[in-house]
């Protein structure tokens, strides 16, 4: 008996046309969802500059070919570079991630959703500069349409919202970690839509573009996870960002599409790499996501550490000169910080020690406090590091690993006590919600603008500094102003 396979051609998957529809025409009516947003961009810019003062990270800048210029160019921040929108969203992808100081969303997946600002701002950038010159954008053998009107800041917020809404309700139900693959496949799915509305795609061309960035598949967690940990782990959503923009732009020759690349039976994304799984919408898309966002404010640390690094903080005054008579130390934390950055044994890199929930742990009670120096190596060889961390024992809280997933909560909670050699203890210190949680914006957003005024000043100066945080502290000025003005304002020559 001879199987047959139909040639017909099939509708696209409702999840493509559900994606393509919410970044296509949704109206963002949240006033909470801009006003986050606002404060989502200067922060994720302010991670960016922090980022320019490590080689490792500058070396990967610029654009592919050294010497090579692009008239009308997107804006690296912080930079004198000008590059294509490609390119340029790879070198912001990259610097803002490098540092995993920018927002994080965490659900049954896990990920930073203004990994999408690399695609966002290299797109609105390059459009916004051939618009003010009033030359039409070319690329892949297609010239765009002059815009009649300037893409504003207001613009970008938008895009913000919208990139975060995909990815993040995307990471509500669908576990890409738990079948190997890493979270920057939402960061490539959310870039490529909205790219593809920004540069004036119709609705059968957002459709084709989204089913490519499918297609693509995923990147493996191998460089996030010992014994393999490494720094690709800051450039892999600077590449899926910019990924993300080619596609966009491949589409709007009027490439074909693939319908069912997530449903066709052996060859679709489903069956191939999700195992068998179908992939779902949690929520209707709004702006849950952006107005939920958590924020790493006070230091650097994967975000299922940050809470579990400021009961350390706190403990530090009462166990700093006591270090050597610690006997052991407990850490009780929730199921996702276990699977992901419980560790033991040698630490190799930075990108290592960013990942450790004993060493964040174990920086905090020494020094009391944490900053991406504390990953390099000069730190790491404190021998006091290695051994607190050979003394923790780390336990998981089930009720706590419910509250991280319960849309009403969201914590991301963690407790440390320590224990002397002399039979007494420290408190035991609960955090449920870091500092960057919804529930502590009015404590949260002062230190915030703390922090991106520091990382402005650190790299422009002073009073470009305060020009910029002024300028984001007058919402209506600053949504109205053309993305070109606010990009010229980043530039360092």
């Amino acid at each position: 008996m001879s199987s047959h396979i139909s040639n017909v051609r099939p509708a696209p998957d409702k999840l493509l046309v559900d994606l393509a529809d919410y970044a296509l025409n949704a109206q963002i009516t949240c006033d909470e969802a801009y006003d986050t947003a606002r404060w989502c961009l200067a922060d994720t810019l302010a991670c960016g500059i922090m980022a320019l003062a490590y080689p490792a990270c500058t070396k990967l800048l610029g654009p592919v070919v050294d010497g090579t210029s692009i008239k009308h160019g997107a804006r690296v921040p912080g930079t004198a570079y000008e590059l294509d929108p490609v390119q340029c969203a790879f070198n912001i992808g990259t610097v803002v991630r490098w540092l995993d100081f920018n927002d994080t969303w965490l659900a049954a997946e896990w990920g930073h959703p203004s990994d999408n600002l690399g695609a966002i701002l290299g797109t609105a950038d390059w459009l916004s500069r051939h618009q003010a010159a009033g030359v039409a954008p070319a690329a892949f053998r297609t010239t765009l349409a002059v815009r009649s009107t300037p893409l504003t800041v207001r613009d970008v917020l938008t895009a913000m919202v919208k990139a975060h809404e995909i990815q993040g309700v995307l990471a509500l139900e669908n576990s890409f970690n738990r079948v190997g693959l890493d979270h920057v496949l939402l960061v490539r799915i959310a870039s490529t839509a909205v790219a593809a509305v920004m540069l004036g795609g119709t609705r059968e061309q957002v459709i084709n573009a989204v089913s490519h960035a499918w297609l693509d598949g995923s990147a493996l967690r191998t460089y996030r996870h010992a014994p393999n940990t490494g720094s690709r782990k800051s450039w892999a959503a600077g590449d899926a960002t910019s990924r993300g923009v080619r596609l966009a732009l491949i589409a709007l020759t009027g490439e074909m599409g693939y319908p069912s690349v997530l449903t066709a039976k052996t060859w679709g994304f489903q069956d191939v790499a999700f195992k068998g799984n179908a992939l779902q919408l949690a929520r209707p898309l709004g702006s849950y996501v952006m107005e939920q966002i958590l924020f790493k404010i006070s230091f650097p640390a994967e975000f299922h550490a940050q809470t579990a690094v400021e009961c350390a903080m706190q403990l530090h005054p009462q166990v700093r000169d006591r270090i050597e008579q610690i006997a052991r130390i407990e850490l009780t934390t929730h199921e996702s910080a276990i699977r992901i950055i419980d560790k033991s044994g040698p630490l190799h890199n930075p990108a290592d020690r960013d990942h450790c929930l004993q060493y964040m742990t174990a920086i905090g009670l020494i020094f009391g406090s944490l900053s991406a120096d504390h990953y390099e190596d000069k730190v790491a060889a404190d021998p006091r590091i290695d051994d607190l961390r050979a003394k923790m024992t780390v336990t998981e809280d089930k009720a706590w690993s419910q509250d991280y997933l319960d849309p009403d909560k969201r914590s991301i909670a963690n407790a440390v006590q320590v224990f002397f050699v002399d039979g007494t203890a420290s408190p035991k210190v609960v955090v449920e919600y870091p500092i960057g949680h919804r529930r502590r914006r009015g404590e949260g957003i002062p230190l915030l603008q703390q922090k991106a005024r520091a990382a402005f000043a650190a790299h422009y100066g002073a009073d470009k500094a305060a020009a910029m945080m002024a300028l984001f502290s007058d919402r209506a000025k600053l949504e109205a102003m053309p993305v070109h003005e606010f990009m010229a304002q980043l530039v360092r020559a």
